[in-house]
């Protein structure tokens, strides 16, 4: 929690204890639904919160911007981001179940009114939004084929509606079909932490 709060030093007292359950509720659920690696889930706040925050030092969201959580698992990187932005609306979707009521169940009990949740499959979301995040291991042309036609055309944001992936490693390969599209950030220039020498932030912009 200490981590949170060294790179985000303006949160309110609420967020500081929204941030702070976290912990609890999501080790007492990790026992029932494996939603976080048992081995990692002690780095919940460096591995999982933090890095889902990375997505908030590209861009903070303005109020009223609507964003589906792509292959939300429990919930990351949408409910640390909501938490942050509470005057953003955060769709959260994923494919299997029991990690939709899982990330569910902490929205509720934290008391984010601006998270909805829905247990679907990409291609069945006919919503529209300003961004899709993720932190799936889905390829970038994937993610867009599945996702594309839920980008809205309304702009409201520092940032062209599209995607806003949290990605590793070397993205040279699958970026390439799409480079004049992308933007991407090394999130080891806000985050000092070993973990996050290869993380980084990647934006791609949808042309409607």
């Amino acid at each position: 929690m200490n981590l949170i709060e060294k790179y985000f030093p303006t949160l309110t007292e609420t967020q500081v204890g929204q941030f702070a359950q976290l912990e609890s509720l999501y080790g007492d659920w990790n026992q029932k639904v494996n939603v976080i690696s048992r081995k990692d889930i002690q780095n919940l706040y460096e591995h999982h919160v933090l890095h889902s925050l990375g997505i908030a030092k590209v861009i903070r969201f303005a109020p009223g911007t609507q964003v589906m959580d792509l292959g939300t698992g429990g919930g990351f990187p949408g409910i640390p981001l909501a938490i942050l932005m509470p005057d953003v609306e955060f769709h959260l979707v994923d494919s299997v179940g029991k990690k939709v009521r899982v990330a569910e169940a902490v929205a509720k009990a934290i008391g984010l009114s601006n998270v909805t949740c829905s247990h679907s499959r990409a291609e069945d979301i006919m919503g529209e939004y300003d961004f899709v995040v993720s932190r799936a291991v889905m390829p970038l042309v994937d993610l867009m084929k599945c996702a594309r036609k839920n980008i809205g055309k309304l702009q409201r944001n520092s940032l062209p509606n599209g995607f806003i992936v949290l990605k590793g490693g070397d993205l040279h390969a699958e970026m390439a079909s799409m480079k004049s599209l992308c933007t991407e950030w090394d999130l080891s220039q806000w985050f000092t932490e070993e973990y996050f020498q290869e993380k980084k932030v990647v934006h791609v912009c949808v042309k409607n």
